[in-house]
């Protein structure tokens, strides 16, 4: 399939299942994503759509995401009520990083504390509202409660993009809220007072990653960590904590593929055992992303075509390719539990769209 092909495809899938709500399916048939959405996820879809001209969708998108968020006004007042009264609060408690697909929080078990899909919302709107000069309605009083949530918690350890490690403060969540922070605040939504609280949750991360969350020259899965996770790509591009032409952003890029790329697809992390511990079309779409901000088009293009080459016959993209596993042993395990892998993942056609803009490949 051309890529042109596989962009009409991309666009048209992700149409199609889109809910009448705004919502984007994680995935449509994967048994423990659907019927829900990630902020985080959804995000980088509806960028995916947008820079595609798809902007009524991706604007529904952005105002589902509104709406469930402004909902949670009052429970975020009262947890940063409790928080300034030094009340530690259980994860169990915080905001959750999935919801249904119209809007509930939804009754099934998940790690569901996870604070960089709040961060790559306010993200997400703002390049969005950018691009197409178009106000998302009830945006502004979401950007507000978003942003009063992040400025609160921002240095609270959640669970990463991948639902592990609880205890930890992920350096890709970090570089979420420190991108999603700085939207909010050039939104003007904020208040005085809610901007400068927020300007300085943005210098407090730069701060304590620079610090705490570095190792061998380049940014840390988390903080104290010696090890790399394909997720902190998006620290550089897109969300600018680190830019690309840093030192330190250079850097992470280069760590990324060299320890965790094999023939252009990219890994989530060394130890990973999810279905074997596959490679990611998504992660080889933020490498190429890094690539083409950095000026290296061809490098970008080979991890475009990657992506493509991971397609089903009928233009499906994977959530991750198991033909070369870091833990072959664990396949049998996962596929036992949830099934095959999830196909299609709406994510990764997002970001085949995403890279795809960058190298000016249209439909």
């Amino acid at each position: 399939m051309s890529h042109a092909a596989l962009v009409r495809r991309s666009i048209d899938l992700i149409a199609r299942h889109q809910s009448p709500s705004g919502a984007y399916p994680a995935s449509p048939t994967f048994s423990a994503y659907r019927g829900y959405c990630w902020l985080r996820d959804g995000s980088f879809i509806a960028e995916g759509v947008s820079r595609h001209g798809q902007a009524r969708a991706a604007g529904a998108f952005h105002a589902w995401c509104a709406h469930v968020i402004a909902s949670h006004e009052g429970r975020v007042d009262a947890l940063v009520e409790r928080a300034g009264r030094g009340e530690a609060i259980p994860p169990g408690d915080m905001l959750p990083t999935r919801f249904t697909l119209d809007g509930a929080e939804g009754s099934d078990e998940w790690w569901d504390f996870q604070l960089d899909g709040y961060g790559t919302w306010l993200w997400a709107l703002a390049a969005h509202t950018a691009r197409h000069g178009e106000a998302v309605p009830g945006a502004d009083r979401a950007i507000r409660v978003a942003a009063r949530y992040l400025t609160a918690f921002w240095d609270t350890p959640c669970y990463d993009w991948w639902e592990e490690h609880v205890e930890q403060r992920h350096v890709s969540t970090l570089g979420s809220l420190h991108a999603g922070l700085r939207a909010a605040v050039d939104s003007g939504a904020l208040s005085p007072a809610e901007a400068e609280a927020a300007r300085g949750a943005v210098r407090g991360i730069g701060e304590l990653v620079r610090a705490e969350g570095t190792t061998g020259g380049h940014l840390a899965k988390w903080l104290g960590s010696g090890a790399v996770d394909a997720s902190l790509l998006a620290c550089v591009e897109p969300f600018g904590m680190v830019p690309p032409d840093d030192p330190l952003g250079a850097a992470t890029v280069a760590a990324v593929e060299e320890s965790l790329s094999e023939d252009r697809g990219v890994y989530r992390y060394a130890a990973d055992t999810f279905y074997g511990g596959g490679r990611w079309p998504l992660l080889t779409g933020f490498l190429g992303w890094n690539h083409a901000a950095a000026g290296r088009a061809a490098e970008a293009a080979r991890c475009l075509d990657w992506i493509a080459a991971q397609a089903t016959p009928d233009g499906e993209l994977p959530e991750q390719v198991t033909d070369l596993p870091l833990a072959p042993g664990m396949i049998a395990e996962w596929e036992e539990r949830w099934g095959p892998v999830g196909t299609p993942l709406l994510w990764s056609h997002g970001m085949y769209l995403i890279l795809a803009a960058e190298l000016g490949v249209r439909g």
